[in-house]
This record gives structure tokens, sequence and C-alpha cells, in this order.
């Protein structure tokens, strides 16, 4: 059975991990979520893509609508990885009132946000 989906090397999983981005990455602010990137000759990530990182409390929504949020901004890391910060680690803090409407909708909340705060 072949496996669809991220290798586990694209995305940070560890506390530390999450920790360095926080500590020392560049912050964007979009409507209901936050992007934190590390650049990669900042970051311990020696690999030539991003890593993406998802952090949703538990104030937005239940289990079922942050476990879908996670899938969706996944996704939309997987098929647009163009509008996402390149050879960074990328941590996507979402906030309560995150407008989640489908994975277009976070695939253009980014390009705008990283349009916007690249200049």
């Amino acid at each position: 059975m072949q496996r669809s989906g991220q290798r586990n090397s694209k995305r940070l999983r560890k506390t530390g991990e999450f920790n360095r981005v926080y500590r020392n990455g560049a912050r964007l602010y979009g409507k209901g979520f936050t992007l934190v990137y590390l650049r990669d000759e900042q970051s311990d990530n020696r690999v030539s893509e991003s890593r993406l990182g998802i952090s949703v409390p538990r104030k937005v929504g239940n289990a079922v609508q942050r476990n879908r949020i996670k899938r969706i901004i996944r996704e939309a890391f997987r098929l647009h990885r163009e509008v996402f910060p390149q050879y960074s680690d990328i941590v996507f803090a979402v906030r309560p009132g995150f407008p989640l409407t489908g994975m277009q909708a976070v695939r253009d909340a980014v390009a705008v946000l990283i349009t916007r705060g690249m200049k």
C-alpha cells in the first residue's frame, strides 16, 4: 500500500523545532492566522525544501474542526508550495476566528500575505 501525502521530513514535529522558529523567525499576520518562518541559513533545516508545522489551539472549535483545518493547511502547502516562503521552517499558527472556507482560501490568504510581507 502506497501512502500519499507528505513525508515526515517535510513537517515540524518536535517542540524544539517549533520553539526555534517562534524565537528566531519573522512573523506575518493574516486574518485569523500568523505565519512564522525561519530561513534555511538560520535554522537546522539543511534540506532543499520547506518544512511546515501547524499550531491550532483548543479555542478554535472542537477536535473535528481543528483536524479539518490542519488537513486543509497541509494540503494547501503540498499543492501550492510556491506561495509559501522557500527553504524555510514555517509555523502556521491559527487564531480564533480563522475564516476557513477551503483550500483555495488558505492558498489565497497566504499568497496575499507573502507578497505584502516580502516587499
